[in-house]
């Protein structure tokens, strides 16, 4: 039986910062099928970018966080005397969560609720894991309607409390087979509770030729130089302090090396892009590295870059940069585990290295400096292999079926 009654969904964002997870999920809701359904997208951030959402659709903006708990967890970290003692340090830790939970969560919970109900929601969509969105989560079993979490990371190592938010959804949606087998083999989710779909770009939108010198000019990147970039927030996990190392590695080996990093800060991670900063002007590195903060017109940037990296020190489910750099044809080096091993043939349509390894990454990248013919031809394959894979159509498709399947079980 199909859904004959326009359903409402109500998409729930409460990621780290403007990155991989908001994008696809805007390319999503870009696409739904509004003869079907109504979209209304709900953020705990607000910027520029959030609110671009409201030409797209309904968007809401709901504060998730009212007090600063990562800094004032950063900041008694470095008082001597409590953590000399265990027994304080559990009681500041214990304060400073039950404070997250009154001034955090509650608060978004409850606004996040009154809009669920005034919407009429008839399923919510979750676009992080399940500890971040658990107010969605809490809301769906508060007012009996369906919901579905997009499972977009694979670190499962967390408290009790943190496992048992996944028995909250009614299903999941992994980003990649490697995501989805780990939550069965760590989290002993059934497999039938688990439906593996690719993030989807408007690849027919993707400007291959877009003009990367535009670029090059902004960042003062010189056309005879060879520009290597880490697309990504400025997130330990995402790995540019391993590509710190690999820089310190090729700066006597490339000739006008320039190693770039591309992406904004969260507010949570503003001292590791300090220290980022200060190793830079430490070692010597003014000259190589280059950082650009957020961009917004990423065509630009790939056709700009030489070569693109991912270099995750953590297993990474697909990041939107290999997706788009697959798509835009472009000379691709990521980490040998998670997503990227998943999409990548290496050497067929990207070069993958050793993770958390310097060398194995300055490798990679001296190999495609070493051939423009080897660049040119895998970044062909790999926009082939993205055009099979990625397509936005076939990602819509494949979640609206999992919308009916939820909404007929519960007529």
């Amino acid at each position: 039986m199909s859904i004959s009654v326009k359903k409402n969904i109500l998409y729930v964002e409460n990621g780290i910062g403007y990155g991989g997870a908001i994008i696809c999920l805007r390319h999503l809701v870009r696409n739904l099928d509004r003869s079907r359904y109504t979209p209304l997208v709900v953020t705990g951030r607000t910027s520029p970018d959030y609110q671009d959402i409201a030409n797209e659709s309904q968007w809401q903006y709901i504060a998730d966080r009212h007090i600063d708990n990562v800094g004032l967890r950063a900041r008694l970290a470095k008082v001597a005397w409590l953590n000399n003692s265990v027994g304080l340090r559990f009681i500041s830790g214990q304060l400073l969560a039950r404070a997250d939970d009154v001034f955090n969560f509650l608060p978004f919970f409850l606004r996040l609720l009154w809009t669920a109900k005034r919407f009429r929601a008839d399923l919510i969509h979750a676009n992080n894991d399940p500890f971040s969105n658990r107010a969605a989560l809490l809301a769906g079993k508060v007012l009996g309607i369906p919901s579905v979490c997009h499972v977009r990371g694979g670190d499962y190592e967390g408290s009790g409390f943190m496992r048992w938010t996944y028995t909250l959804p009614d299903h999941f949606i992994s980003v990649s087979h490697w995501i989805a087998k780990s939550m069965q083999d760590k989290l002993n989710i059934p497999a039938e509770k688990i439906s593996v779909v690719y993030d989807g770009i408007a690849l027919e939108k993707l400007d291959t030729h877009a003009d990367g010198t535009e670029f090059r000019r902004a960042y003062h990147i010189p056309d005879e130089a060879f520009a290597v970039g880490l697309v990504g927030l400025l997130i330990p996990w995402k790995g540019q302090a391993l590509f710190l190392d690999a820089a310190k590695l090729l700066r006597q080996k490339i000739p006008q090396l320039k190693m770039v990093i591309i992406g904004g800060t969260p507010d949570d991670c503003v001292t590791y892009e300090a220290m980022l900063r200060q190793r830079v002007s430490d070692e010597q590195l003014t000259g190589l590295i280059i950082f650009t903060g957020h961009v917004s017109a990423m065509e630009t940037v790939y056709n700009g870059l030489d070569v693109v990296l991912s270099a995750s020190i953590s297993p990474e489910p697909l990041g939107t940069v290999v997706i788009e750099a697959m798509a835009m044809g472009r000379p691709l080096i990521g980490p040998n585990h998670g997503g990227a091993a998943e999409m990548m043939q290496h050497e067929e349509t990207g070069l993958l290295f050793t993770p958390r390894d310097a060398q194995s990454l300055a490798d990679a990248i001296e190999k495609f400096y070493s051939s423009k013919t080897l660049r040119a031809t895998l970044g062909a394959n790999a926009r082939s292999a993205a055009l099979k894979a990625f397509a936005v159509e076939t990602h819509v498709e494949r979640i609206q079926a999992i919308y009916q399947q939820l909404l007929e079980s519960v007529r």
